[in-house]
């Protein structure tokens, strides 16, 4: 791999952050066909190489000035935990000594990589490890794809990554560009890696303006983060709710372009004592009405320093049972690599990425 060096007069980008048009464009600038984008492009999201060398069907002067002001690759594995489910948390360093996990999630019927977009996140919501890491930066259009592509090298025995979710560290609608740019690449399915919409998901917290955007620009499914429709609540839970209210938020939910065949997912942790009872269920049944959507009741994964805890197995499928006695579909999602601290809300990382590889303080 042509991991970019820590060197500052270094000034390469990795190709894999270049447009279908912005590649092109450097070929016309060289006087070189239009069609050697689609073949490079191939190289990288098709066959996942990891040089340019590796390109053969391109010249050898063509593929010296790629490599001259380009690289293959944004990313290092600095770590691989497996968890007792077959889940797998990869740790992967950045060009600057930082460092973001993505995690690796095989079931039955298909594999699903959950990808993050910022490293920590600046939003500040309680029941989230990532939060604690406060806002570090911004992930690029190419540390976003390069941990599907890096993932995907290393999937056993030729399996594919076949669905995707944004919702690893950082919250991609603050990010919204690069996040947008490398669905462009990841959805493309003439020369990217052609994962169909249908098979993605990005999930927000609820910034307004650019779950709209969203929605006008890709047809990739929505999540909203809710965990409750009481604005003292999820106030408390999450500070964003201070300038988007929960009714501001459904009235949003009500007005999008969302395709018929399609639902918005809302996500429901559920936290013993504070957002469990019978009554927030019947509630939440009653403030969803009139919106294609359904629920994913995600019990509370336990992380350091949360103060919260999850509610027992009974009190889950009661609220389950309330919300779908009332015509709300429902799913109970159960933790995956919850023992390598993988599971939703545990993403964290306490330190950056040493010198040689290793990692100072990772949790």
């Amino acid at each position: 791999m042509s991991f970019p060096s820590s060197d500052s007069t270094d000034t390469r980008r990795p190709v894999e952050g270049l447009s279908h048009s912005e590649l092109s464009a450097w070929l016309d600038a060289r006087g070189l066909p239009a069609y050697r984008a689609d073949q490079i492009r191939g190289w990288l999201f098709r066959r996942r190489v990891d040089s340019f060398e590796a390109m053969t069907d391109l010249s050898r002067r063509l593929r010296q000035a790629l490599a001259g002001e380009f690289t293959v690759g944004s990313l290092s594995v600095h770590r691989r935990l497996e968890s007792r489910d077959g889940s797998v948390k990869y740790l992967f360093g950045l060009h600057d000594g930082g460092v973001v996990e993505t995690v690796w999630i095989p079931e039955p019927d298909r594999v699903t990589l959950c990808v993050s977009t910022q490293v920590g996140c600046g939003l500040g919501c309680t029941f989230c490890a990532t939060a604690r890491m406060g806002l570090k930066r911004n992930l690029t259009q190419a540390e976003i794809v390069d941990q599907v592509l890096e993932a995907q090298r290393r999937c056993p025995d030729g399996t594919r990554i076949s669905n995707l979710v944004f919702m690893g560290m950082g919250e991609p609608l603050a990010n919204y560009d690069a996040t947008r740019g490398a669905l462009d690449v990841i959805t493309d399915a003439r020369s990217g890696m052609g994962i169909s919409p249908r098979k993605i998901t990005v999930s927000t917290v609820g910034l307004l303006p650019q779950m709209r955007r969203l929605m006008e620009e890709t047809r990739v499914n929505l999540a909203i983060s809710l965990h409750s429709v009481r604005d003292s609540t999820r106030s408390e839970l999450m500070p964003v709710n201070r300038k988007y209210s929960v009714s501001q938020l459904l009235e949003c939910c009500r007005s999008l372009p969302v395709p018929r065949r399609k639902r918005i997912t809302f996500e429901y942790l559920l936290i013993s004592g504070v957002n469990d009872l019978m009554a927030d269920a019947a509630e939440l049944a009653g403030k969803l009405r009139g919106i294609r959507c359904k629920v994913n009741l995600i019990p509370f994964n336990p992380h350091e320093g949360s103060g919260y805890s999850r509610p027992k197995e009974a009190v889950v499928e009661r609220f389950g049972e309330t919300l779908r006695a009332r015509g709300i579909q429902t799913h109970v999602r159960r933790p995956r690599g919850d023992d390598i601290q993988a599971a939703c809300g545990q993403l964290y990382h306490a330190a950056e990425a040493a010198p040689g590889g290793a990692l100072r303080g990772v949790g």
